[in-house]
């Protein structure tokens, strides 16, 4: 069966998920993901992608950003990939394919959503039981998204500047998101919506998406088609 062709639009925001092999690990040591950030910083830039938020996991990785053209993203993790897994293989004396196929990824522009994308990357660390905070986990965009931590990566959303007048109050007003857990139901939506590679967020936004790119962009219903009596009738 042929791969259902990736959702995404020029200008809006794209949340994915690369996995390691098998869920086996892709960063070893401290030098890896600093290398993973360097190269992510470098192919961005030529891919014409944004970064709003990151994290690197041992076996997996998870961004939001914002491709410039319909390819971008495309190019951007091929880019990253491909150095990545030649430098570790190299490095630590290995061979074959690191990653778990292609990234998987969902597009989104409601506002509850990508901050809701922002959330469910950075407080990936806590949901693992790595640490208790955000801000204890090194590897991720929280410190720059909620602190004071200069980061040449990020590059906010427009929903994130909207947060407040400015770079201080956007900042307090988005350690306040961080307060409580994120909805177990804004989990399960950002997950499957990943997953699948569908549009995450409301029916008419799906609707609206669905719309401008001509194919479905959600999930099916389940069970054989309704019977048209109608046209039995005519």
């Amino acid at each position: 069966m042929p791969r259902r062709p990736r959702i995404t639009l020029p200008g809006v925001p794209l949340h994915l998920i690369q996995r390691g092999n098998n869920r086996q690990a892709c960063f070893f040591h401290e030098q890896d993901y600093l290398f993973y950030l360097e190269w992510l910083e470098e192919y961005a830039q030529t891919s014409e992608c944004k970064i709003h938020a990151y994290v690197l996991m041992t076996n997996h990785v998870h961004l939001l950003i914002t491709p410039e053209s319909t390819g971008s993203a495309d190019d951007l993790m091929k880019r990253l990939g491909q150095r990545y897994v030649q430098y570790i293989n190299r490095t630590y004396r290995r061979s074959g394919t690191l990653w778990e196929g292609r990234f998987r990824s969902c597009m989104t522009g409601e506002e509850s959503y990508v901050l809701g994308c922002y959330r469910y990357i950075e407080l990936n660390p806590v949901r693992a039981g790595i640490v208790e905070n955000p801000s204890e986990y090194r590897w991720s965009s929280y410190r720059a998204n909620a602190q004071h931590e200069a980061n040449v990566l990020i590059e906010p959303h427009e929903t994130y500047q909207a947060l407040g007048a400015d770079h201080e109050a956007r900042m307090t007003a988005y350690r306040d998101l961080f307060r409580c857990r994120l909805d177990p139901e804004m989990i399960d939506q950002i997950r499957n919506s990943t997953n699948g590679n569908y549009a995450l967020g409301s029916p008419l936004f799906q609707e609206e998406i669905a719309e401008m790119l001509g194919r479905r962009v959600m999930p099916g219903k389940s069970g054989r088609p309704r019977k048209n009596h109608h046209a039995d009738q005519a």
